[in-house]
């Protein structure tokens, strides 16, 4: 069936890029924020509220997080040192020795 909404600019330009994203039509994306809306599902600005997506000048998706992820930070040196100690972990696996 085919209706004409008036609808905010910034709305459809997001949509369209979301479409391209996940390879649907603006159509289909439209018809599943729709159906989603009316069974009370998670609402499409749940994922918009978490990061921001834009477009590189290649045409890539860049995804910006608006809150920390709540991780620690690890400098170069602490993860080289972990990544020696899981290689070593591995290897006494290997062996047949504990762990």
């Amino acid at each position: 069936m085919k209706t004409t909404l008036d609808l905010p600019e910034h709305l459809v330009r997001q949509a369209k890029q979301r479409a391209l994203q996940q390879g649907c039509s603006l159509k289909d994306l439209v018809a599943e924020f729709i159906r989603l809306g009316l069974h009370g599902g998670p609402t499409p600005s749940a994922s918009i509220s978490s990061a921001v997506v834009s477009l590189d000048p290649k045409g890539l998706p860049v995804f910006r997080g608006l809150a920390p992820a709540g991780l620690p930070a690890i400098d170069l040196a602490a993860a080289l040192e972990l990544e020696q100690q899981c290689l070593m972990q591995e290897d006494r696996c290997r062996a047949g020795l504990s762990a």
